[in-house]
């Protein structure tokens, strides 16, 4: 987003685990990187100056986030990178790209934020979509995959190094909207831990990053949305309740964004090997790992692999749990992983 549309709308509620000042939670909710956020926080000293010390904290790493890897808006690192080359690169640019390198491997290229030319193409990235034929998607895949870029770093005219991300074509782009959100969340969580808070939860578009206890003094409860199509309101249909503490939480799925073209579901989770838009029968994927980051890489990978193959993945990985909601025919299904905090609805 551009700065005149970067919106922060806040709420204050004085949500009490008990009477007294020092207890008293306080929550702020808003608008960003084209979606809504969610904070819920208990402060090493409850007042109206904190409240607008975190306040102000939490705007301006959002700025900063908008201004670094937001594909949207015109003026950010992001938009310098895949239009013009090699802008200066600051640390969130840099942070994203390090951590999506890192899925990719792991995810054996299923994840893949170079995958920025095959989601312009399908109209999921940053220009509209167009009618998609096997000839286009060829010629895009040739730029898709990690390799093509490497981390290098120059010396300034004033002899200091630089840090620069190089690509071997120009045609090949970067997408940070399936690990930013969660990246963002963890960056939010890391400054209150360091301002001493031991309480809160932070949510910015589903991602969710969660530590101590709520304000009725229990892990903190996540809610599941059912994942049918039409259900676009959070917490209006809910399928499971997660409960978490110390942890990340992510949920994908392809019931919200999609379109329909000659009577087929065109969905969002798109195969960075085929080019095509995934067709299985796994509707959402919710992953519990030890930060936000690495939680949405991985929620965003077991969608591109479907049902079988994401339980495979889970059931091989002790540093992720999941819950798999899928479709059995006209039934939905729930698969928890062992480790799995989680009630089902």
């Amino acid at each position: 987003m551009s700065r005149n549309n970067l919106m922060i709308l806040v709420l204050t509620v004085f949500a009490a685990a008990s009477c007294t000042q020092k207890n008293r939670y306080y929550t702020i909710d808003g608008t960003t990187q084209g979606t809504t956020f969610h904070i819920v926080f208990q402060p090493t000293v409850s007042s109206d100056s904190s409240f607008t010390a975190v306040r102000d904290t939490v705007n301006s790493i959002l700025q900063r986030i908008d201004f670094s890897v937001s594909g949207y808006n015109k003026e950010s690192v992001l938009t310098a990178f895949n239009e013009d080359g090699n802008p200066d690169i600051d640390k969130i640019f840099l942070d994203n790209f390090l951590a999506s390198r890192r899925m990719s491997e792991e995810s054996g290229g299923m994840f893949d934020a170079s995958a920025a030319p095959l989601f312009d193409l399908w109209g999921f990235g940053f220009k509209t979509g167009t009618e998609v034929t096997q000839a286009m998607i060829d010629s895009v895949l040739q730029f898709v995959g990690m390799a093509h870029f490497r981390v290098d770093s120059l010396k300034t005219k004033e002899g200091q190094d630089s840090i620069v991300i190089l690509r071997d074509d120009p045609r090949c782009k970067l997408n940070f909207n399936a690990i930013a959100q969660g990246y963002t969340t963890d960056l939010i969580a890391a400054k209150f831990s360091g301002m001493g808070m031991e309480n809160f939860l932070v949510e910015v578009g589903g991602e969710v990053y969660a530590e101590g206890v709520n304000p009725k003094g229990r892990l903190w409860n996540v809610g599941i949305d059912r994942p049918v199509d039409g259900n676009n309101s959070p917490g209006a249909d809910i399928q499971a309740v997660v409960h978490i503490s110390g942890k990340g939480l992510v949920t994908s799925g392809d019931y919200r964004k999609f379109y329909i073209k000659d009577g087929k579901k065109i969905s969002h989770s798109i195969n960075p090997k085929t080019g095509y838009p995934v067709d299985h029968n796994l509707l959402s994927a919710t992953v519990v790992a030890e930060n936000a980051t690495v939680a949405d890489g991985y929620a965003t990978y077991l969608m591109v692999l479907g049902f079988d193959k994401a339980k495979e993945v889970v059931e091989s990985n002790p540093a992720i749990e999941a819950l798999l909601i899928f479709s059995d025919g006209d039934s939905l299904k729930v698969w928890m992983s062992e480790g799995m905090d989680a009630i089902s609805e």
